[in-house]
């Protein structure tokens, strides 16, 4: 494309050009000979493009030369209309190993500024990212029926692997959610099996094409969410806060809440044999350190699993609260289910523990209004079951960004505060 730009800027600025547009007037007319001048120029520069939308275009700039840029925006606030500044930076500028690997560098924590950000310094444990990144690159080798759709998140939903191993089977849509979610349903139409590799906030922008294109019309699109729940330093736009929500009212969805590596990609593989949508919600970072077995045995759609016999209090956790949920069920004597699925919810397990406990407690990492916890209180409601419940959740307010554990303690959801709701909760209730 270099060379023929080059090119073409020749040619509109020679001799040559000036005789064509001339007979081209006296052929097309001088309205219809401008129009077709424009389209070819912008073929050259950018400007036209914008022009085209009412703006006033300038630039490109360089976005690190202050004494150019600072006037430059001084100058625009005078100008009337519409403007288009078009900046160019460069990540990373002026840290050297940032501009050398923008990549690793996109969003970090603490590290040493002369050595970089060093190898292995992360920890040991597989990040659920990772799971799915391996679990991707082993189906694909089983079924050449598999894409992997990605809009504009290869590294960050863990498809470097997969696009090295199979090009011909990637596909990134680049920051086009709402294509990827469509792109993937013709692709199920032709009989093949796409898997969307997804933010969870981001899926949020490819709603309407999610209930129609995919869920409507029942088509196997496999769904890896990733980021669900709280993100940390990302903050506010980037919690996986509301997917639950947004997804348990869609008919035909099967929705799971791994709890561990392993159960993750258990889960994956179970999605992926489905014939109908389906989605694994799983959070941003490493889980408990459970390795992942080779072996992939689909698990039973729509049931969870008793990890705890107690008294009184029945803990439902679903997905990352797992953890914390069989700590307090040690320390408060509670009994633990791990829900696994958010839909179907296994509404026969809730209505046992609700027939035998006094307090029924859901913990997700999710908002809690319409989340599984009161999917859980529907439960009940149909079997004619009066068992109090303790949703707990996020609250009903956007969460700003800081340490994961230090916005779990703002979100009410870590271990100290979980306790002590639990425990308010029973001591309101009246005494047997």
């Amino acid at each position: 494309m270099g060379a023929l730009t080059k090119i073409l800027a020749r040619m509109l600025s020679g001799p040559t050009y000036s005789m064509a547009r001339r007979a081209g007037e006296k052929v097309l007319g001088p309205t219809l000979t401008r129009k077709v001048e424009e389209h070819v120029k912008g073929m050259v520069s950018p400007s036209t493009l914008f022009e085209e939308f009412g703006f006033n275009y300038l630039g490109p700039i360089d976005g690190h030369d202050l004494d150019a840029l600072i006037p430059t925006l001084q100058n625009i606030r005078k100008l009337k209309g519409p403007q288009f500044l078009h900046v160019v930076t460069r990540k990373g500028q002026g840290y050297k190993l940032a501009e050398a690997d923008p990549t690793l560098y996109h969003g970090v924590g603490k590290f040493d500024h002369a050595a970089g950000i060093q190898s292995g310094k992360g920890g040991s444990k597989l990040t659920y990212t990772q799971v799915f990144s391996d679990w991707l690159c082993d189906m694909a080798a089983a079924d050449s029926r598999l894409i992997g759709i990605t809009p504009a998140m290869r590294e960050g939903s863990g498809l470097v692997r997969f696009e090295q191993e199979f090009p011909d089977r990637y596909v990134d849509v680049g920051i086009a959610e709402q294509h990827a979610v469509t792109f993937a349903a013709g692709l199920a139409c032709e009989g093949l099996k796409p898997v969307v590799a997804i933010y969870s906030t981001f899926l949020q922008r490819a709603y309407d094409q999610l209930i129609h294109d995919i869920a409507l019309q029942n088509l196997p699109v496999m769904f890896a969410i990733d980021r669900g729940g709280l993100v940390g330093a990302d903050g506010a736009t980037h919690h996986g806060a509301f997917d639950l929500s947004y997804l348990l009212c869609i008919p035909n969805m099967v929705v799971m809440t791994p709890s561990d590596e392993n159960e993750c990609r258990q889960m994956l593989y179970t999605a992926y044999q489905l014939d109908q949508p389906s989605a694994v919600r799983y959070p941003r970072g490493a889980g408990n350190g459970t390795v992942p077995q080779q072996a992939m045995q689909a698990l039973p759609i729509g049931k969870g699993e008793m990890r705890r016999t107690g008294r009184k209090v029945a803990l439902l956790a679903f997905g990352s609260m797992l953890t914390d949920a069989l700590a307090l069920g040690e320390e408060l004597d509670a009994s633990v289910a791990n829900m696994r699925f958010a839909k179907p919810i296994d509404a026969e397990l809730v209505a046992s523990l609700a027939r035998t406990h006094t307090l029924i407690v859901t913990l997700e990492e999710n908002a809690t209004i319409s989340g599984v916890g009161s999917e859980v209180s529907r439960c009940l409601e149909d079997a004619a079951l009066t068992t109090p419940v303790l949703r707990l959740g996020l609250p009903d307010h956007f969460i700003d960004h800081g340490d994961q554990q230090q916005i779990l303690r703002v979100a009410g959801l870590d271990r100290d505060s979980l306790r002590a709701r639990i425990l308010a909760r029973l001591a309101g209730l009246p005494q047997s």
